[in-house]
């Protein structure tokens, strides 16, 4: 078992900058790949980006590219979601999830793919 626990939500002005961090505890936090989602009101939770274990292989939905960085820390079991140049339409509740790392990136752009799920932060952005 996993447990996740997200932080760093918040209210911020268009343009703006926030970083989310997930806090991991339980199994090894490194047998694991780590992502985030995200799910605006009303529509489904939507793949955001991840990290496999070695912190070098990543992936980010096109939405993000260029603006939004993932990383980890695996000795402080610790993911972050460094999040720049903000717009309203990035308003959603953002969870972190982790799956197994054996999985290829591609594949982990799939909820289905994850085991384990966080309560989520609200992130709000105002225009």
């Amino acid at each position: 078992q996993v447990q996740l626990v997200e932080s760093g939500g918040g209210l911020v002005q268009a343009g703006g900058s926030l970083r989310l961090s997930c806090a991991a505890s339980g199994r090894t936090f490194s047998n694991y790949a780590m992502g985030w989602f995200r799910q605006a009101p009303g529509k489904e939770r939507d793949f955001v980006a991840v990290i496999k274990w070695n912190g070098v292989s990543r992936y980010r939905a096109d939405a993000v590219k260029g603006r939004f960085t993932i990383s980890r820390d695996n000795a402080k079991n610790t993911v972050y979601l460094q999040m720049n140049s903000l717009t309203p339409e990035d308003t959603a509740v953002y969870y972190c999830a982790a799956a197994l790392d054996g999985l290829g990136l591609d594949r982990l752009a799939y909820r289905s793919k994850y085991l384990y799920w966080g309560q989520g932060t609200q992130v709000t952005v105002s225009s």
